[in-house]
């Protein structure tokens, strides 16, 4: 969930601070040009102002002034020229030069510069140019008419390079562009920290929805922080927890007594049994059948008895050395595979894992029964221990008859027994009280098909140490 949340919260904020950051960038580069062309216009007006008397008329009685004018028109645009690198002109209204600097700058007859100067001789300022960006080359052209008795009689226009103040302009870009990614790194920042707070009671409850998935009934969702809502989904978690936690443990005590209190009354009838069965002609088939079951009977109850205890004692969990467990068990049950001529072989190298060693033994126990049980004689049954990444795994298979595909969905259930074997002896419970004792220690049991023919058994067991 934090994946999706965090990518959209970056998203906006993100989304929000270039809301904020590109009018900022756009009014900086406004606010830097139109600097620059308020400075022309106030240098053209000091120009318009110095060459407002200079005319192009001679007169013996003024031409010495008008000459000492334009001389202090023409230094000051050299001067200007000079120091700040910007082309200056005054020119008359027909576009000879009044004077001009550099010496070799004349009025085009198109362009930028054209257009000032002709939009200058309507009596009119350059007060709007066209926008100049930091990756745009080009020239800032403003122009002033100079207005004589009302009339314009010329125009100044200044050609600014546009380097200075582009290079500004991005300097400010690269100052906004810093504060935006720091904004944007502190905004992270608090959303790591905002999705962490939220999704905080979220993460210690999926965890212990596992714990309990998994068979460790007593994990409880511990307090945390976060928005008042999942404060109160964990407390109601628990308190949920804690209920089913009562309901099962009420299940497990009630088939504990109940198999535990019918022991005794049912050991009493079979003894009566026996006692009736002197009576009657040796060789009755009806009092045979009656303790067969009797006895059948007994045996389920002491396997619920043992279903019960499996489903509540904790597993005792140690490092084991599940290679030589599993011969010792192959070893054990040699002597009974032998009688009903069967072959049992067993590929056990050392590997070790965190088992509980008698829970472990009762399961293989209980599979290595079941697959002599069913494999024909003068077949063989094969145990083989290897390691899988992160668990052991304890395989078992038999030659036997198999299971079918709706068979195997349902093999383990309790007290389930596949239709062409009701005969054999068995409750169907010993496959679950495998499955129990394997649970309890974070280990699984899995069944599967055995071509030619058979089934396949896979107990796995975890190779690390159960977690604090």
């Amino acid at each position: 969930m934090r994946t999706r949340l965090l990518p959209l919260l970056i998203v906006l904020m993100a989304a929000v601070l270039l809301a904020l950051g590109v009018p900022l960038a756009v009014s900086l580069a406004g606010a830097q040009q139109q600097k620059v062309v308020v400075d022309r216009i106030d240098d053209t007006a000091r120009f318009a102002a110095l060459a407002q008397f200079v005319t192009d008329s001679p007169d013996a009685t003024t031409g010495a002034f008008e000459n000492e004018r334009l001389a202090t028109l023409s230094s000051e645009l050299r001067s200007y020229h000079e120091v700040y690198g910007i082309r200056a002109g005054v020119f008359y209204r027909s576009g000879r030069a009044m004077a001009h600097a550099p010496a070799k700058w004349a009025l085009p007859k198109e362009g930028e510069v054209r257009a000032a100067f002709d939009e200058a001789l309507l009596s009119r300022r350059s007060h709007d140019p066209k926008q100049v960006w930091p990756w745009q080359r080009g020239n800032l052209v403003v122009a002033s008419p100079v207005i004589r008795d009302g009339d314009v009689v010329a125009v100044v226009v200044t050609d600014s390079p546009t380097g200075p103040m582009r290079s500004r302009t991005l300097q400010g870009w690269l100052i906004i562009g810093a504060g935006e990614f720091a904004a944007m790194l502190l905004a992270v920042g608090a959303a790591l920290r905002l999705t962490g707070w939220v999704l905080k009671p979220v993460r210690v409850l999926d965890a212990t929805t596992h714990d309990i998935a998994t068979g460790r009934l007593k994990s409880r969702v511990a307090a945390a922080g976060g928005p008042p809502e999942l404060r109160r989904l964990a407390r109601s978690f628990n308190e949920m927890a804690d209920n089913v936690e009562d309901v099962l443990e009420q299940q497990r005590a009630f088939v504990a007594d109940a198999s535990h209190q019918l022991r005794n009354p049912l050991a009493a009838l079979l003894l009566r049994i026996e006692l009736l069965a002197f009576e009657l002609p040796e060789g009755n088939k009806e009092i045979a059948s009656v303790q067969a079951e009797g006895k059948r009977l007994a045996q389920v109850l002491d396997d619920l008895l043992d279903l019960a205890l499996a489903e509540h004692t904790e597993a005792d969990l140690r490092v084991t050395d599940i290679g030589e467990l599993a011969a010792e068990r192959v070893a054990a049950w040699a002597p009974t595979a032998e009688a009903k001529g069967v072959r049992l072989v067993g590929d056990c190298p050392p590997t070790t894992a965190w088992a509980d060693p008698v829970a472990l033994s009762s399961a293989l126990d209980a599979v290595i029964d079941n697959a002599v049980k069913f494999t024909p004689e003068g077949e063989t049954v094969e145990v083989g221990v290897a390691a899988d990444g992160d668990t052991s795994t304890v395989v078992v298979t038999d030659h036997g008859p198999g299971l079918t595909d709706e068979e195997l969905a349902r093999v383990g259930d309790r007290f389930w027994r596949s239709g062409r074997h009701q005969n054999v002896k068995g409750s169907g419970l010993g496959l679950s009280i495998s499955r129990a004792l394997l649970a309890a220690g974070g280990g699984s049991i899995a069944y599967d098909h055995h071509e030619p023919h058979g089934l396949r058994v896979t107990v796995r067991v975890p190779r690390s140490g159960p977690t604090a």
